[in-house]
């Protein structure tokens, strides 16, 4: 089953979004690196619906902006196709609502090994917990990390040569996110880490940013936590914006 979602949000909300978004960040804009060998580079997101954001399941081509959804994925495919038209990347957004690391495990061999990605960017976690409150799941925090570490090794054996992006698992304090989320969550946020460093992946951090920007934030809302997550799990566009550049600054796509 599905987790409850934020409302959806257009794309002309994501446009206006980012730039305060980065503003109220501080994060400078990384200058894309090139290098020969990347023409061409097929890149996919996967995870839950932080990732698949509303995207059109049905289309199956890349760099098409109902199937990258309204998220992260939508705003790195945008501005790296922007800065790089010659390069013919090729972005996918295969990210599905509700997920698991035992549900991505489950679809792995249709909709992420065909691709044969060069860069593979996995976001997942938040549901491994939250389910356990709302759907009577029952895994551990330490299945989370076996099953993880499984996944990517069954990655490394069919794509030896794949870049792998870890993305942190995060939450914010407001909405469906209260004390019954901590102490093991965070355990789950360390054990994503811990699966990068064995996968030899890049691990993108997101946690700490998000409670500075919580903390710090400066304008009309920014400081609350709902002003990047509406509902503590679901990033609204300042959020995703944030990911993006995050996501981003590690891929220097």
């Amino acid at each position: 089953m599905a987790s409850p979602t934020a409302p959806l949000l257009t794309r002309r909300d994501f446009v206006s979004a980012t730039a305060a978004a980065l503003a109220a960040s501080g994060m400078a804009r990384v200058p894309a690196r090139r290098t020969r060998s990347a023409d061409g580079l097929v890149v996919l997101f996967q995870g839950d619906s932080i990732t698949d954001a509303g995207r059109d399941r049905q289309v199956t081509e890349p760099n098409l902006a109902r199937g990258l959804g309204n998220g992260y994925p939508l705003l790195v495919a945008a501005a790296a196709l922007a800065a790089h038209p010659d390069r013919a990347l090729r972005f996918y957004n295969r990210g599905v609502s509700g997920d698991k690391v035992p549900d991505l495990a489950s679809r792995w061999a249709t909709d992420t090994l065909p691709l044969q990605p060069e860069v593979l960017s996995i976001l997942v976690g938040v549901n491994d917990f939250w389910h356990k409150l709302s759907h009577g799941y029952t895994g551990t925090v330490q299945q989370y990390e076996d099953q993880y570490v499984s996944l990517l090794e069954e990655t490394r054996r069919a794509l030896p040569r794949v870049r792998l992006l870890v993305l942190e698992p995060f939450v914010l304090r407001c909405g469906a996110v209260d004390d019954r989320w901590f102490p093991e969550f965070d355990a789950r946020r360390a054990a994503a880490r811990r699966v990068a460093q064995h996968a030899g992946a890049s691990f993108v951090p997101l946690q700490a940013g998000f409670d500075d920007l919580a903390r710090n934030g400066a304008g009309a809302g920014a400081g609350a936590p709902q002003y990047w997550a509406a509902d503590g799990v679901h990033p609204t566009p300042a959020g995703h914006a944030v990911i993006a550049e995050r996501w981003r600054h590690a891929a220097h796509i």
